[in-house]
């Protein structure tokens, strides 16, 4: 009998994709990615898992690779990462669809990873989403942001992990970043979101199919860049809260005819109450908060239902966990990281993951490429959890030679 195999489009340098490689070795699948470059996606070397080189954004290039295997392996199911280019997405969902397996919608992935489109949808739903224009050139840029009025988030029209997505509070500001996005031509003509800075607190539901699993809390680093910096979970919502969010994320997967898989929806905590700012047709970046919290684990279960098994998405328990990201406060050279032997074994510590090694050079790009690291921990109570986080943090520490500047100094 063939071996089962899971086919990963693409992998997640972080730790998203490992962690969907060793809960299909648990279900007892074979994963295989299937990369333009496997080789930038360390943990498939080192756990010598089995990856094809293969152009991912050529749908008939993984059309036949997928038929390929199908001559050796029993292909299960067909799931893949957004990581920094979202139309992944759509293409797992047009192989699925040629391979007459569990999948999502192509096309509702497709309106959704496209954010003015998404917000058109959501407008004509009556979603509360921030005042927005789709901008073509840096003209355009300035006349949308001072109609909306100043600060303006600014950020392309397609993307992920807060790349090119930045608060600008006044015209210097704006001018600066809309040239950046421009590729440093402010004449040229590209796709820019300017959207109205909805203010209060941060939440994100996390979904699995028409289901809220977890409603979590978080912050984020100095501005003008969003960067996470800590997360709970769950969030500290009254019931009324909690019922307007779980009703408004319902309300999205209408709008964007989403509900197949997971989705994270991101919400402000406005003056008018909750404001959707952004739909994620994927898992967000931390799953193991949820799954710390409630038991429930969002990887397994995405698998089981991409392979078309029966998932279960039940609490088993119920704890607050919390992260904290480890974020640098310069670029330069790692001199040495250290404290995280220690940090990891303190009662009620969950995880502490570094990214980095000594000499490694850090440049700070003002998404979520800036963490050197975390630390996760888990108790029954919010009070607890943050007190095992920080005793954990504090003991962590580092040191970075800033790099040269051009004259020298």
């Amino acid at each position: 009998m063939a071996k089962r195999a899971l086919i990963l489009i693409e992998g997640h340098s972080r730790d998203t994709g490992l962690r969907y490689t060793k809960a299909a070795q648990r279900l007892g699948l074979h994963p295989i990615t299937l990369s333009t470059d496997p080789a930038q996606y360390d943990y498939l070397a080192e756990e010598k898992l089995e990856a094809t080189r293969v152009d991912t954004e050529n749908l008939d290039a993984l059309i036949r690779e997928c038929s390929r295997l199908s001559e050796t392996y029993d292909i299960a199911g067909i799931t893949g990462f957004a990581g920094n280019d979202e139309s992944v997405s759509a293409t797992v969902g047009k192989l699925c669809q040629h391979f007459d397996l569990p999948g999502p919608n192509p096309v509702s992935i497709e309106r959704c990873c496209d954010k003015y489109t998404q917000r058109q949808l959501l407008a004509e739903a009556d979603v509360p989403i921030p005042a927005y224009h789709l901008a073509a050139n840096a003209t355009e840029v300035e006349s949308f942001a001072v109609e909306i009025g100043l600060p303006v988030v600014i950020k392309p029209a397609v993307g992920s992990g807060s790349i090119g997505v930045r608060l600008c509070r006044n015209v210097e500001e704006l001018a600066e970043h809309t040239t950046y996005l421009l590729g440093g031509d402010p004449t040229r003509s590209s796709p820019i979101l300017v959207e109205e800075f909805a203010q209060g607190p941060y939440y994100c539901a996390h979904m699995m199919g028409n289901e809220v699993i977890g409603i979590v809390a978080s912050d984020f680093g100095p501005p003008p860049h969003f960067v996470f910096h800590q997360c709970i979970c769950p969030a500290p919502l009254s019931d009324d809260q909690h019922k307007r969010i779980a009703d408004l994320s319902l309300s999205c997967l209408r709008a964007l005819d989403l509900g197949w898989g997971p989705t994270n929806i991101e919400f402000r905590w406005t003056k008018r109450g909750p404001v959707v700012i952004e739909v994620n047709p994927r898992l967000s970046g931390g799953p193991l908060s949820v799954q710390l919290a409630y038991g429930i684990d969002l990887i397994s279960e995405h698998i089981k239902l991409v392979i078309g098994d029966e998932w279960n998405l039940h609490r088993s328990h119920s704890n607050v966990a919390a992260w904290r990201a480890l974020l640098p406060d310069r670029d330069g050279i790692l001199d040495w990281i250290d404290g995280d032997s220690r940090a990891a074994a303190i009662p009620g510590v969950a995880e502490v993951k570094l990214y980095v090694k000594p000499k490694t050079l850090i440049v700070r790009k003002g998404d979520y490429r800036d963490s050197i690291g975390y630390v996760m921990a888990v108790s029954p109570c919010r009070a607890g959890t943050e007190a095992i986080l920080q005793s954990a943090v504090d003991l962590i520490h580092w040191s970075i030679t800033p790099s040269p500047t051009p004259d020298g100094d």
